[in-house]
């Protein structure tokens, strides 16, 4: 198979058996890889009540065509599973080197089921696969833990994706590191190979594979990484990074402060943003596998209490552990975005869940002595930190916290919902769809919940004929709700391509569908183009959408948190918020879904899935 390595690894911690599959050829045409074919497996084999923390549960680790290819960043993996914190199908990114090195070491796909009696890791090198004990390893932090096995083993080269501490205690927020800090966050997917008592996934690969038309390919691959390199559209990536975020669209009101309370901080949003953070602790750094971006930081404090050497924090957590808490002291943000490396866990759902702690302080919630003594103030950075802190070791108010905002608002009662900022359990990202309303609908009707990367539609915004290739044509004005339904719904289409092929999100900024067909037909041989890439997508989003169906979603489901409904009163969304209603008619419409919220069995059945359609809506009738 042209494009693939052919094989699927599947891994039973409970009878310790290592098995290879062929991988299935349909479903690399139909869903790529990454996100869709491991929606695609997770849908066959994990039925929609399986507990996430049983052994029954499975994780998918899956890479794609480009992967490990000249492409450029070719090195990203996705995860699919059924969720722990949400109660349903998620899939997650990272970027780094491990996915090249699965797809080099001989497979498309790892596939993790059942449960270890004791805790192990995975040595995965050249076709070959080993179950290593691994108690020494737990309670290692993911940073030292990487640095273990390689010794271990013997090999500097070998990339690890591994859990933390708060992995190991099934922390809700928790999740996977690998290869320095790079992380596919969200989830809580640390505590399912907690739950497995799986420490590790080391990888290690050296092996071929074809690529049909490698002249070709190989001349689209050059050309996309020069424009990357040079392209003034994402010039402010390159060399800011995602915090250049902070410094560009303040202003806009597009960052959240204050948990989603204030529309207006431009001097904290400065002194977080990536200018700041270039004049101050940025250090050169290593890019991603083969990217010419490098959009990632590495950032050195050289003395006090926030010392470190180390990762430095992305847009998401700077906004998320920073203005979201009304702290704008970038080396106390950088240091806890190194917490969380450590302990493993996701950055955007625990800045949302300490904001969510400290307005619960504020309104008498929570008292003093479940914080262990720490007064959890605005703008306290300690006290941010302290809450990192019991997170990553579930205690004290951490094992509230680090459940999410969703359970802990009911455990707190009283207001507390109101102001619990997620949709369908996922803490929400740091972009206000009281800035850009059809961020509102991408949060509402995501597959995974409320994300920025399944849909960043804000691109769509206020440009003329956005995506003339799939007939987005025309102006979808800022603060405007009618059209946002079709914006939305191509938008998740192309990033389920995205994510399955499997790209980086930002290298694809400049590129057309067109261009990503082209990509995949030279890589595989199968004859992509711009509109058969468009059923791909609907294909995978329909899927993910019939098992969460199948999990209970529905209509009731799709809203926004009642706090991001609530105008603000200053900033440049001050006294506006999108008609969700108006947005949901049009989504649904558009995506072939019913009023209660499912793919139609038309849909169904036009995108190749009778079998969901059985499934969702029973035996047809003759």
């Amino acid at each position: 198979m042209d494009g693939y390595a052919g094989k699927v690894l599947r891994v039973n911690l409970t009878t310790r058996e290592c098995t290879e599959e062929p991988l299935n050829p349909k479903y690399a045409r139909d869903y790529l890889g990454g996100t869709g074919l491991g929606v695609r497996m997770i849908y066959d084999e994990v039925p929609p009540a399986t507990d996430p923390l049983s052994p029954e549960n499975k994780i998918v680790f899956a890479v794609g065509p480009v992967t490990a290819t000249n492409y450029t960043s070719g090195a990203r993996y996705q995860i699919v599973f059924k969720s722990p914190l949400t109660g349903i199908l998620c899939d997650a990114s990272s970027g780094g080197y491990w996915g090249a090195d699965l797809k080099r070491a001989g497979y498309d796909a790892l596939i993790v089921e059942g449960a270890a009696d004791d805790p192990v890791y995975l040595w995965v090198h050249n076709g070959k696969t080993e179950i290593r004990p691994a108690t020494h390893l737990w309670g290692q932090d993911a940073l030292k833990v990487q640095e273990s096995i390689q010794r271990e083993i013997g090999d500097e080269r070998i990339r690890v994706a591994c859990i933390g501490p708060a992995g190991e205690r099934k922390v809700l927020l928790s999740c996977i590191i690998n290869d320095e800090g790079r992380a596919p966050g969200r989830g809580g997917n640390g505590a399912i190979l907690g739950s497995k008592n799986l420490k590790a996934i080391a990888v290690r690969g050296n092996g071929n594979f074809p690529i049909h038309d490698l002249t070709a390919y190989n001349a689209l691959c050059k050309r996309i990484a020069k424009d990357n390199a040079t392209s003034p559209a994402v010039a402010a990536m390159r060399e800011y990074g995602t915090a250049q975020v902070l410094d560009n669209l303040w202003a806009m009101g597009d960052i959240p402060i204050k948990n989603w309370q204030l529309g207006l901080w431009e001097e904290g949003c400065k002194n977080l943003g990536g200018k700041k953070m270039k004049e101050t602790i940025l250090v050169p750094h290593t890019a991603c596998y083969r990217c010419t971006l490098g959009c990632s930081r590495w950032v050195k404090i050289e003395e006090g209490p926030y010392k470190m050497d180390g990762p430095g924090p992305e847009y998401e957590t700077l906004a998320a552990m920073g203005t979201m808490c009304l702290i704008d002291d970038l080396n106390a943000v950088s240091f806890a975005n190194d917490l969380c490396n450590r302990y493993g866990i996701d950055t955007i759902s625990t800045g949302v869940a300490i904001a969510f702690g400290m307005e619960a302080y504020e309104k008498g919630l929570i008292k003093k002595e479940d914080t262990g003594g720490i007064e959890l103030k605005w703008g306290d950075a300690q006290a941010m930190i302290a809450m990192t802190h019991q997170i990553g070791k579930n205690e004290k108010l951490g094992t509230i916290l680090g459940q999410g905002v969703k359970r802990a608002a009911e455990k707190l009662g009283g207001d507390a919902w109101k102001f619990a900022v997620h949709v369908k359990g996922m803490e929400s990202p740091m972009h206000d769809p009281r800035t850009f309303y059809s961020m509102g609908l991408t949060y509402a009707v995501g597959p995974r919940g409320a994300c920025h990367l399944h849909g960043h539609s804000p691109l769509w915004e206020n440009v003329q004929d956005p995506l003339p290739e799939w007939d987005l044509k025309g102006m979808y004005p800022l603060h405007v709700s009618k059209g946002k339904g079709i914006v939305v719904k191509l938008s998740q289409d192309l990033t389920a391509v995205v994510n399955s092929m499997v790209s980086c999100y930002f290298l694809t900024f400049i590129l057309k569908p067109s261009d990503l067909a082209a990509l995949l037909t030279a890589a595989t041989g199968t004859k992509y183009t711009a509109k058969g890439l468009l059923k791909v997508g609907e294909r995978i989003m329909a899927l993910h959408r019939a098992y969460n169906n199948r999990c209970g979603i529905t209509r009731k489901d799709d809203v926004l948190a009642p706090r991001q409904l609530e105008p603000t009163k200053e900033g440049g969304n001050a006294g506006k918020v999108p008609d969700m209603e108006v947005m949901l008619k049009e989504f649904y419409k558009v995506s072939g879904w019913t009023p209660s919220g499912k793919p139609s069995r038309k849909t169904l059945e036009s995108l190749g899935l009778r079998d969901v359609a059985k499934d969702l809506y029973g035996p047809k009738r003759k």
